[in-house]
């Protein structure tokens, strides 16, 4: 069936080159200037896949029809322009496409006929977990556990990268899929069979919001929607509403994004916005970083709504300069935006689409936060962490309450580690984990950490050698700044020594706790934190033995950590005393927002961006030593407890 909008096809003027492409502004048709950012991205995926069987006429007409239709509850197809999965949940769609080429084998087909028709990236990133930390071999230690665990599933991911074609495995090592997809997978305009589409993408994960934050439309969906997907077949949606949230003012001097995000996901937690689109505008939006707005957009789950969009603006130009793309692809990929009417200047009001409902937020009222100490939503302001934490002892159990009787608030446990004697209490931090893509892809978030470790050394500050600390980055490319800013060795001698590349700490895989440690939680029956730079912090999650968690910036999760509680008022009480008997007050060390900008202007460059990923696929030795077999079909082993093949094509004829 020929595509009844081929007449809105058009070659887009490169010069030496023309791509075609879809021109919506042809449909001649008012509807359109008036679309939601996001739901534009919809539509056209709509108009270039319609074939009057899996996309119909009508399909199109009700999302072009969306300020009367976003009401009507009406399901609409969507065919993302990739998948992007990880190793829990990508494994069992290899699984299943593996055991599609033995049923086609086994009805004499061709079985290399069988790959994914959607580009699929899968990244390997939930396996490793904080076994060792604190010690220079840290990382190369995590890493060798994980291969010796997950040798199997590592044979089998090995085999189906060469295997399947349109099938690209990132080994592990490499960094968190999402992190990953934002500085290197992601295309922003797809290039394909001479045409030009807008990147959009669904994944096997529900922070793969995260990518809205650079303009790809992009959420999490089941394993088998992302295996339709991959053969070629639409996710039906429900059309969406879309709330758009206007952002104004610029953040003060001490408010990093963590704090930003927090405040987002507390507000939009108050709005309700399950099921709906948010798209952010307003002059605010040109203030923030493509970081900071990954960083809003990888929270999207915590607030509960389907996609978190900012559409593309000169400030994601540059982002894909910085990161070294192509520049020839990033002026094409500019022109068919503009052309397309996809292209946004947030100071620019004339451009402000229709949205459901407008909400509001002046980013100069957000202050330093965490959030906790069981709920994302659950924001605190920093100088408010000490009194709630000591309401939520005695409150009655729930979210916000553990029901410590009063007198047992000021209980202390002694114990021994490494022959010295300590002591915990009631909000103790036994964990502290600068983890998660949230904020390890925040260069500003990451130096700011390593200005304030860097100053907290200076001043004579440590850490109890108990606390757990780690820091788990999302990319190499983090590692590469740290270390050429200087700050590395500050971070490692404060026990933040990177651990591994992968989620960690963010997704529970924060490994044992010092058996004493545990010991004197258990005795004492004590509400011990952790502190994390991760998205969620629900209890059990990052630890058994945590039972208060607080999602915080990088540079607050090393402030904790010195604090060694999170019953502290940092705006009276010192964060701890050195050698020479002087106390030392947070404020003393903590990085402004200028100084960092300065540091990260000169250290993240384009060059370190491509030599992390020019050699992403082949540095890792490990992967690489892995013997798997060249044949096209898997031998499943009949022993296996693990891989197995699927009884879903038994006596298929």
């Amino acid at each position: 069936m020929s595509n009844p909008f081929a007449h809105l096809m058009e070659p887009l003027d490169l010069g030496q080159s023309a791509k075609k492409f879809f021109n919506l502004n042809h449909l001649k048709d008012a509807r359109y200037a008036h679309l939601p950012f996001s739901v534009r991205i919809l539509l056209e995926a709509a108009i270039r896949n319609c074939d009057e069987f899996l996309v119909k006429k009508n399909d199109v007409e009700n999302i072009l029809n969306w300020k009367v239709m976003q009401h009507k509850n009406i399901e609409v197809p969507f065919k993302p322009a990739r998948v992007i999965l990880q190793d829990f949940t990508g494994v069992p769609a290899v699984v299943d496409f593996a055991a599609m080429r033995d049923a086609v084998k086994a009805l004499e087909g061709n079985p290399e006929k069988i790959n994914p028709v959607c580009p699929a990236d899968l990244v390997i990133d939930h396996s490793i977990q904080v076994d060792f930390n604190k010690r220079p071999d840290s990382l190369q230690k995590n890493q060798d556990l994980e291969f010796e665990r997950n040798k199997e599933r590592f044979e089998f991911l090995k085999w189906g990268s060469q295997a399947f074609q349109n099938m690209r495995i990132i080994p592990p090592g490499s960094g968190i899929v999402h992190q990953v997809n934002l500085e290197y997978l992601a295309r922003v305009v797809f290039d394909q069979n001479g045409f030009y589409y807008p990147d959009s993408v669904v994944g096997t994960d529900s922070h793969t919001t995260m990518i809205n934050g650079l303009g790809v439309l992009g959420w999490g969906v089941g394993g088998i929607e992302a295996e339709a997907v991959m053969l070629g077949q639409p996710i039906s949606m429900v059309l969406p509403e879309v709330i758009g949230y206007k952002l104004s003012g610029s953040p003060q001097s001490l408010v990093t994004s963590t704090d930003i995000v927090l405040t987002v996901t507390k507000h939009l937690r108050q709005v309700g916005v399950v099921g709906k689109f948010v798209e952010f505008f307003g002059p605010g939006v040109a203030q923030l970083s493509i970081a900071d707005r990954a960083t809003i957009a990888n929270m999207c789950p915590e607030y509960g709504a389907t996609a978190a969009f900012f559409p593309v603006d000169e400030v994601s130009i540059k982002y894909l300069v910085q990161t070294g793309r192509d520049q020839e692809k990033i002026n094409h990929l500019r022109k068919y935006l503009k052309a397309t009417g996809m292209f946004r200047d947030f100071n620019n009001s004339s451009q402000d689409p229709d949205f459901t409902q407008i909400v509001e937020l002046d980013l100069q009222t957000v202050v330093p936060c965490c959030s906790g100490p069981k709920r994302p939503q659950d924001k605190v302001a920093v100088s408010d962490m000490k009194k709630d934490f000591e309401t939520c002892l005695g409150a009655k159990q729930g979210f916000k309450g553990f029901q410590i009787a009063p007198e047992y608030h000021n209980h202390h446990v002694q114990f021994v580690y490494n022959d010295k004697e300590f002591e915990l209490t009631h909000g103790s931090v036994v964990i502290a984990a600068i983890t998660s893509c949230t904020n390890t892809s925040n260069p500003s978030v990451m130096l700011g950490a390593g200005l304030l470790a860097k100053k907290a050394v200076e001043a004579g500050l440590t850490v109890k050698p108990y606390v757990k600390t780690s820091l788990s980055p999302g990319s190499g490319v983090v590692t590469y700044y740290l270390r050429e800013s200087g700050v590395m060795p500050y971070l490692a001698q404060l026990g933040f020594d990177v651990v591994g590349y992968g989620c960690m700490t963010c997704i529970g895989n924060s490994g044992p706790l010092p058996e004493s440690v545990v010991e004197a939680i258990t005795q004492g029956d004590l509400v011990a934190a952790g502190v994390l730079s991760g998205n969620r912090n629900f209890e059990g999650r990052v630890h058994p033995n945590t039972r208060a968690n607080y999602l915080a910036s990088p540079p607050l999760v090393i402030a904790y950590a010195i604090a060694g509680t999170v019953r502290i008022d940092f705006e009276k009480d010192p964060l701890g005393v050195n050698a020479q008997g002087k106390k030392v007050f947070l404020k003393d060390i903590w990085p402004l927002r200028d100084e960092i900008q300065a540091i990260e202007r000169q250290h993240v460059i384009p060059g370190m961006f491509k030599e992390v990923y020019q050699k992403i696929e082949t540095i890792n030795k490990s992967w690489n030593d892995l013997d798997v077999s060249s044949d096209k079909l898997y031998a499943w082993n009949p022993k296996s407890t693990y891989i197995k093949s699927p009884p879903f094509f038994e006596n298929l004829t």
